[in-house]
């Protein structure tokens, strides 16, 4: 069961809220139609129910609101608008991605291909796929965990009539397995035709809530909308000539000078009362009426916006975050390697250090070091890491650009576990990055100068060890600022801000002599822990400490401290407002 109520919009300025007070039930085992013309607050009242906007009013499903729901793609699916994927994806792989989000096994995936009729278009980019195919997707993301309640929002737009059939077939299939379905429209003939029930709303208020038997025969027969100051007059001449000539017409008197003459046509009551001297201010055929003026007979079961009024207010619809994903490293894992883009980055990354070291080892002068890592000094950073926080500035700024985890929010669950995820999987991708750039260095310099250039250095470590810092140390602050600013161009920006604006600062402070240094550091360490670190670790303990003593180590680490700070913030802030 799917209970609404109560549900009201926050107005913009002087506005009137585009839902007001509205209150209606889904029950399990039928389809539902949220009937409406355009702006009559339909979308409004679905994004209410799912705690997507801001309001008043309260939505259970089965007895429970979204946001106490353990697992809600397991309770809900929902269909708003088109597929929110990367277009270089796969069907398969955007479900599968999913699936580590939701918790579901893999193989659900599969599953519900099948079931929507995408089988064997699987392996088909999201970005190529027709609007059937599109929408087809988008139900299949929606019963990907099985759940009882299905929300849709104009789901058979754009459809033939084939795809509509089929469409509204497997609805109501799964209302027949016991499930909730409540799917927005603005078609009535197309509502009695598939619904079980419509609940008839307008100007964001409730006009009707009826079985579709009543429906039909109250709100979709043909018939003609009169206004005149006259109308009991008019009323009774129709009448009239309709007995006289034996013809089946119903007249029904409303308020404020208005009939609604069925069996009849616009010819014919204007002829009438042309005849009899009857002044018409509005004459117009109507089917299908959906506004408040529509007629409804005498236990027909519809309930006026006055009757939902409630007695106090409902309590306030407040944003909610959007749940992370149940299994956060898979999903990364998937996200991350399941277009070609992190392939083609790491790809031209290789190509252009193999060809640049190429080019330094020909000038007399330049380091082993820096050669190995494609570095000129005319560079602010080496390509390998600059692919790194490309990499990383992707890992969030994608989530924005297609919110794969919360449809239709355009935002980015801000947990813990994601964030670790993502800070791992860009790690691993930057240290592969970097070992395979000088391992592609030297053997382009062995390639082409023979094994002399590619001696192993005496301090190969601490070269490794710096080397690893600034790859990594990219990615995530390429990682962090996406995170942070929403969109990857803050990723690369945060990046190349390191050695062009943050190094100089650096230098600055060390540009006076100092008479301290780091030696002794493990010793001092192990009688601060008062516990024995083994030698081994002395090394270690050393390399970081040179590495981060360096101008560019310390600018990311002074640059990544404020990105995590920032981070924080803005995540402490939301959750405050949530």
């Amino acid at each position: 069961m799917l209970q609404a109520i109560g549900l009201t919009s926050t107005p913009r300025r002087d506005a009137p809220p585009a839902v007001n007070d509205l209150t209606f039930e889904a029950p399990p085992g039928r389809v539902t139609a949220l009937l409406g013309a355009p702006r009559s607050g339909k979308t409004t009242a679905l994004r209410l129910m799912l705690e997507l906007d801001a309001g008043r009013g309260v939505a259970y499903f089965r007895g429970r609101p979204l946001h106490r729901i353990a697992h809600p793609a397991r309770e809900v699916g929902v269909l708003l608008g088109d597929v929110p994927g990367h277009p270089s994806r796969t069907a398969r792989g955007q479900l599968r991605m999913l699936c580590a989000a939701t918790g579901v096994p893999v193989a659900r995936a599969d599953e519900v291909l099948e079931v929507v009729g995408l089988a064997g278009l699987g392996d088909q980019r999201l970005g190529i796929l027709s609007v059937g195919m599109d929408r087809r997707l988008g139900l299949a993301s929606a019963l990907l965990g099985d759940p009882h309640t299905l929300i849709l929002d104009e789901p058979a737009e754009g459809l033939s009539p084939r795809e509509i059939s089929w469409l509204y077939g497997l609805l109501r299939a799964h209302a027949a397995q016991g499930g909730t379905v409540l799917y927005a429209t603005g078609d009535p003939k197309g509502a009695a035709r598939t619904a079980d029930r419509v609940v008839t709303i307008g100007g964001g208020r409730l006009v009707a809530d009826q079985d579709v038997a009543d429906f039909a025969r109250t709100r979709l027969r043909a018939r003609v909308a009169v206004r005149t100051p006259h109308a009991a007059r008019l009323a009774a001449v129709v009448g009239r000539e309709a007995r006289a000539a034996q013809r089946s017409v119903e007249v029904v008197e409303e308020a404020s000078g208005r009939l609604t003459v069925y069996g009849s046509s616009c010819a014919e009551i204007g002829d009438t009362a042309y005849r009899h001297g009857v002044p018409v201010h509005q004459l117009a055929d109507e089917v299908g009426d959906t506004g408040p003026g529509a007629p409804a007979e005498a236990g027909s079961g519809e309930r006026s916006c006055s009757t939902a009024a409630l007695s106090e207010l409902p309590p306030p619809i407040r944003v909610r975050p959007a749940r992370g994903p149940l299994r956060p490293l898979r999903y990364e894992l998937r996200r991350s390697l399941g277009v070609r883009t992190t392939a083609m980055i790491m790809a031209a990354v290789l190509v252009v250090s193999a060809a640049v070291s190429v080019l330094l080892a020909r000038t007399d002068g330049t380091e082993l070091p820096r050669v190995l890592a494609a570095w000129p000094t005319l560079l602010p950073l080496p390509p390998a890491a600059l692919g790194a926080g490309l990499l990383g500035a992707l890992s969030f700024g994608d989530e924005f650009r297609y919110p794969a985890l919360a449809a239709a929010r355009g935002t980015v669950p801000r947990r813990l576990g994601l964030l670790l995820a993502k800070l791992t999987v860009t790690a691993s991708l930057a240290l592969l990055l970097a070992g395979l750039a000088v391992a592609c260095g030297a053997q382009s310099l062995r390639l082409v100068y023979g094994p002399d250039l590619t001696e192993i250095p005496s301090n190969a470590f601490a070269l490794g060890a710096s080397w690893v810092g600034l790859t990594v140390g990219c990615a995530w602050a390429g990682l962090l600022a996406a995170g942070v600013f929403r969109v990857a161009g803050a990723g690369i920006a945060a990046v190349l801000a390191v050695p062009v604006l943050v190094v100089p600062l650096v230098q600055k402070l060390f540009a006076a002599p100092s008479a301290r240094s780091v030696a002794g550091l493990p010793g001092r360490l192990r009688e601060l822990a008062g516990w024995q670190l083994p030698q081994e670790a002395d090394h270690w303990v050393l390399a970081v400490a040179r590495v981060v003593a360096q101008p560019v180590g310390t600018a990311l680490a002074l640059s990544l401290s404020a990105l995590i700070c920032a981070y924080l913030f803005t995540s402490l802030r939301g959750r405050a407002r949530w």
